[in-house]
């Protein structure tokens, strides 16, 4: 099998973004800036496709990067990814010991205060405990996901109306489409440490795109997930808004998606 890492950037060279990842297998970049540009790369007998675009958003990105990936397995990546030396070795064989999967969530340690997940054992991944998981940790099987026409939303992310969940709602639409996801213990790099492009603290407009989010992602069970969420991280998330009133603002932006 052969492999593609695929990865969203802003403003970025591609020679030292290679560098500072650490890429060490076919790639294609997406860079957003204030161009239009293509060019190509070998680094470490690697092949490197680099678009430079002029648009703003994640989601954008990544479907530029997803509808020109040609490898077998594409390995999607932010552009503050550290990986490991062999990543491509431990992905491409996690895919041969589980032909059945369609996806595959590894483990990359997020930076303090953002860990979202780890996986400690091997598992399916289903549609009520997908939402954990960041764009960054999954692999797909790049045919099987050209099969079903799946793209990512571009409401949602960094440079989007919403702050995030296009992540959320891509798994989403691979398991509604029948694919198969499963999480391995199995860790292949570290994000480095950085200021976020989305995240400004637990406000209210977090609140309102996360109620936004739930609709999307939850259809009629979007009041009891979002309650279910305030709940289970109220320790965490609602030290700036209590939570009864965090749930209002997630309610609120429910009801404005509902139309």
């Amino acid at each position: 099998m052969t492999l593609q890492l695929l990865v969203a950037a802003v403003n970025r060279e591609p020679r030292r973004l290679a560098e500072e990842m650490h890429i060490d297998s076919d790639a294609i970049i997406v860079n957003q800036g204030e161009r239009y540009a293509y060019e190509e790369l070998r680094w470490k007998e690697h092949d490197i496709r680099c678009f430079h675009v002029a648009e703003r958003g994640v989601g954008l990105s990544r479907n530029h990067s997803l509808l020109r990936a040609g490898a077998d397995i594409s390995l999607f990546a932010d552009e503050d990814i550290i990986y490991e030396a062999d990543y491509g070795q431990k992905v491409l064989r996690a895919f041969e010991e589980h032909p059945q999967a369609d996806l595959l969530f590894f483990n990359v340690k997020a930076m303090p205060g953002r860990e979202t997940y780890h996986n400690e054992d091997f598992g399916r991944v289903r549609w009520y405990n997908c939402g954990r998981f960041p764009t960054y940790s999954l692999a797909v099987r790049t045919r099987r996901v050209h099969q079903k026409n799946i793209t990512f939303s571009l409401l949602f992310g960094g440079g989007a109306e919403y702050s995030n969940g296009e992540d959320s709602l891509f798994i989403r639409d691979c398991l509604k489409a029948g694919l198969k996801a499963y999480k391995v213990p199995v860790t292949i790099g570290h994000e480095k440490e950085r200021e976020s492009t989305w995240f400004t603290g637990y406000n209210e407009k977090f609140f309102y795109d996360r109620g936004v989010l739930y609709h999307y992602l939850y259809g009629h069970l979007a009041r009891p997930m979002a309650l279910r969420f305030l709940l289970a991280h109220r320790g965490i998330i609602c030290g700036e808004i209590p939570w009864r009133k965090a749930y209002g603002i997630m309610r609120r932006g429910i009801n404005e998606a509902e139309g």
